[in-house]
């Protein structure tokens, strides 16, 4: 297979992910970030590639899962995605959760470049000239942040959708090709841990205010927890959460349990 090459139906399928990837922040939630728009953008794909129902099934319960990224350039990750489907519809032996592992792994890094980029330098950038002609009157300014801003992002985002099948081809076949691939893949999934973990502690935040005295001195409950470890609360609550998730207890049942518990917590003054 000549992965240097992309084919005219190729190009049709990525066209269509490409205009797709626009959805990518219209249904973002806490559960699957932007889990759901991905899954959508990347159907064409999938439903090219695979002709068995259960087949397809699989493959959109992949990309249903949690992912969150920079959006110009979440077509990149899409592209590589769809060149790993394609193989792993061609190899019976094909390895199809080193598909989730390296979208784990590229979740990261990509967002760093593109965060900074997109976000801190293009953005402010836009801004400050927009802004610069709006305070002298002129209608040009909102147009031309508009336009200073979102046209590299459209540029990025649709040669993105190219480059990462193309690359992701080739990387995917020499990666197979030379037994390489089951190492990539458990390094991209510690990777992906690794993000979730600094994930959970950035945006998990829970301290209680529980307290006891025996004789003249007062314990905090919250001090004793950082001398065993810190975070070990926000931790605890996510191992549960997962554990019930294992369980097969719905998500919507979780979030329930957590807003309600929190309430409780509260009403008791332990938080």
């Amino acid at each position: 297979m000549n992965n240097n090459k992309i084919s005219m139906e190729d190009k049709k399928m990525l066209r269509k992910m490409f205009w797709r990837s626009f959805t990518i922040y219209s249904s973002w939630n806490q559960l699957r970030g932007s889990g759901a728009a991905f899954c959508y953008a990347m159907m064409p794909a999938i439903e090219r590639f695979y002709k068995n129902p259960e087949d397809r099934k699989e493959a959109l319960k992949r990309h249903a899962a949690y992912f969150n990224i920079t959006s110009a350039i979440s077509t990149f990750p899409m592209g590589i995605a769809a060149s790993m489907e394609k193989e792993n519809s061609e190899k019976e032996d094909f390895d199809a959760y080193s598909i989730n592992a390296v979208k784990a792994s590229l979740m990261g890094p990509l967002s760093g470049i593109g965060d900074a980029f997109f976000w801190g330098t293009i953005r402010v950038i836009a801004a400050g000239i927009g802004i610069g002609l709006a305070k002298q009157g002129s209608v040009l300014g909102p147009i031309l942040f508009l336009l200073l801003f979102n046209i590299p992002a459209v540029i990025v985002r649709y040669l993105g959708t190219f480059l990462g099948y193309s690359v992701g081809g080739k990387y995917v076949q020499t990666a197979y090709e030379n037994g390489t691939i089951k190492i990539i893949t458990r390094a991209a999934g510690i990777l992906g841990l690794m993000m979730v973990g600094a994930m959970v502690s950035q945006t998990i935040t829970f301290t209680t205010t529980f307290g006891f005295t025996l004789g003249d001195i007062t314990y905090k409950l919250q001090d004793i927890l950082d001398q065993i470890m810190i975070g070990v609360l926000p931790l605890g609550i996510t191992l549960g959460c997962f554990g019930l998730l294992r369980k097969k207890v719905s998500a919507n049942k979780v979030m329930i349990a957590l807003v309600v518990l929190s309430f409780i917590i509260s009403f008791l003054g332990l938080a």
